[in-house]
């Protein structure tokens, strides 16, 4: 039995036609088998190339994650300012209206008490240091950027002027200012208050 199998495998080996191993290599163009690169090295590349992309990924996370702090913090520190701002914003204004006040105080010390005689000396300190008074709050007006508006004389204008009554012009032409029964003010080019004003009919 054994030696009819060691015939048929003679057989097979020397049938024209089959290939072996090598045979089969040189026919598909593979080469040895033993021989042939299983690619070792180009998975080695391609195992370094994803550690360096990985890197890049976690450092492109770290920058965001640093960004967006820095912007929380911005937001932050402009709201705190916005905040300061609207509370303290007129500290400068309000410090210069304390001397108004220290005036005010003094001119109402030097006001006759009641049932009090009341000289004509008396009344012109008073009147004097009302207009004092009137003159330093105009002054801490115009540092802080606040102006007064008095037309008389000049041309009606609507955006800064409200008109209460229409006269003859006695005079003047019409659409000018004849009287300001109260005085406007303006801080730049925003109108605080219009100035009340009669107009001339020019009749």
């Amino acid at each position: 039995m054994s030696d009819r199998n060691d015939l048929e495998n003679d057989d097979l080996e020397n049938e024209p036609g089959l290939l072996d191993d090598e045979d089969l290599g040189d026919e598909f163009g593979l080469g040895d088998p033993e021989s042939m690169d299983l690619g070792d090295e180009d998975l080695t590349d391609e195992g370094s190339r994803a550690a360096q992309l990985e890197e890049e990924l976690a450092a492109t996370k770290d920058r965001m994650l640093r960004l967006a702090a820095d912007l929380e913090n911005t937001r932050r520190r402009a709201q705190k300012e916005k905040t300061e701002a609207a509370q303290y914003g007129i500290s400068g204004f309000a410090r210069d209206l304390l001397s108004v006040a220290d005036n005010f105080q003094r001119a109402l010390q030097s006001a006759p008490e009641e049932g009090a005689e009341v000289t004509a000396e008396t009344m012109a300190g008073l009147i004097n240091g009302i207009r004092m008074t009137e003159k330093e709050l105009l002054s801490v007006f115009e540092r802080n950027g606040v102006k007064r508006v008095f037309p008389e004389g000049e041309k009606f204008d609507p955006h800064l002027h409200q008109a209460i009554a229409h006269v003859p012009g006695n005079g003047k032409p019409a659409g000018h200012v004849v009287d300001v029964a109260q005085p406007g003010f303006v801080l730049g080019e925003r109108v605080l208050r219009a100035a009340m004003v009669t107009v001339s009919s020019g009749e």
